[in-house]
């Protein structure tokens, strides 16, 4: 049996992407995690953290507001496919986020998405992302995950970064896997070295690494942030790792509680519960960030849903967050208060969130913040106390 490249590649999958996970880091900076979930598509943030005690919500709103809704405090509630990000917020691991927006005010998916990935100022203003930028501060070999075929925006640059989706074809069988490493170990080391990798890698992902690519939902999502943990808990793994979740861009039927944006939600949710779960001890010293490009109209559209956007909600979840709270310099939904008189105005800078994460979780100098991180935003104060330290 003649074997190629091309051959090797389509049994070991996506997953011979992902190099040997070895970064040598202390053991201190080990047990400081991050974890990125990008929304994309631009999240509902009136859906999923309601105003309930806005005077203005349910006129606003109308057919769109939740009517079942998990209470956080006396002004905020939480939509109700949520019950783990709720339960974290009674434990005091989750802190949402309201108002939040990064400094892009058009409506773009891809303009939106290249500023809340690479932490510039505008649109294309460079090829890397901040949080490659921000690993690129650590000690050196520090590195992250995607879980992903292609390194995302935010993971580019020049820290180590190594990618892992799982394969969407049959698992090859020992014999199959050994001819190809005697053969490749005789004729070809970089790719016998390749294969070692993949193999590492899966069997790190654990069932994962073959299940996971043949579905899509919640229990994807969920299998996807599970090997997540699985690899953030490796020794000498990744101390940071991104995950993309797609639904939330929600022009038509929305629905409060049962429609797109409430599957989205739902899968989220699922997706935390197993990532804490994959973690185990490690989630104590864990930071989640979970960011949109934008957020929707305050008002629905004639097709029952809502178009883009510009503030939204955030949050940061994990032991290592300071949560059990909502951060919200509130504008309001009166119709003089919208931004352009259609959105929620934008009154919290999501770099300085993620500013005050980095700074507190990971150490990262106010300099590096202001210039590497996230390029010209020294005008852009970190917000402190959003991290146990």
């Amino acid at each position: 049996m003649r074997f190629s490249r091309r051959t090797l590649l389509a049994v070991g999958g996506a997953a011979l992407a992902v190099p040997a996970l070895a970064y040598g880091q202390s053991a201190a900076l080990r047990q400081k995690k991050l974890v990125v979930f990008i929304l994309r598509g631009g999240m509902d943030g009136l859906a999923v953290v309601a105003p309930v005690g806005d005077p203005d919500y349910p006129r606003v709103r109308g057919r769109l507001a939740t009517q079942s809704p998990l209470p956080l405090d006396a002004m905020f509630a939480l939509h109700p496919r949520a019950p783990t990000l709720h339960a974290l917020y009674g434990a005091g691991e989750l802190l949402p986020i309201h108002a939040c927006a990064t400094g892009y005010r058009e409506r773009s998916h891809f303009d939106a998405q290249n500023v809340l990935e690479t932490g510039a100022a505008a649109p294309f203003a460079r090829d890397s992302g901040w949080l490659n930028a921000a690993l690129a501060t650590l000690p050196r070999g520090a590195g992250g995950v995607a879980l992903n075929a292609q390194a995302p925006l935010i993971l580019r640059g020049d820290a180590p970064a190594s990618t892992w989706s799982p394969s969407v074809l049959a698992a090859p069988n020992d014999d199959l896997m050994t001819r190809l490493m005697d053969l490749y170990d005789a004729r070809d080391p970089a790719l016998a070295e390749a294969l070692r990798g993949a193999q590492s890698a899966n069997a790190i992902a654990g069932d994962g690494a073959m299940s996971g690519g043949r579905g899509r939902g919640v229990e994807a999502a969920a299998a996807l942030a599970r090997v997540a943990g699985n690899f953030l808990t490796e020794p000498n793994g990744p101390v940071a790792a991104v995950i993309e979740l797609g639904g939330w861009d929600t022009h038509a039927n929305q629905a409060p509680e049962q429609g797109p944006l409430a599957r989205a939600l739902a899968a989220l949710d699922a997706s935390i519960a197993a990532l804490r779960d994959a973690l185990g001890p490690s989630w104590g010293e864990t930071v989640v960030a979970i960011v949109t490009e934008f957020g929707r109209t305050a008002a629905p559209n004639g097709n029952g849903g809502t178009d883009h956007g510009a503030a939204a909600a955030a949050f940061l979840a994990g032991g290592a967050t300071a949560g059990g709270r909502v951060l919200a310099d509130w504008p309001g939904l009166s119709q003089r208060a919208l931004h352009e008189g259609r959105d929620l105005r934008p009154t919290t800078d999501l770099r300085a969130v993620l500013k005050g994460v980095l700074s507190a979780h990971w150490r990262v100098s106010d300099r590096a913040l202001a210039t590497s991180v996230f390029p010209d935003s020294a005008g852009v104060a970190a917000i402190e106390g959003l991290v146990r330290t």
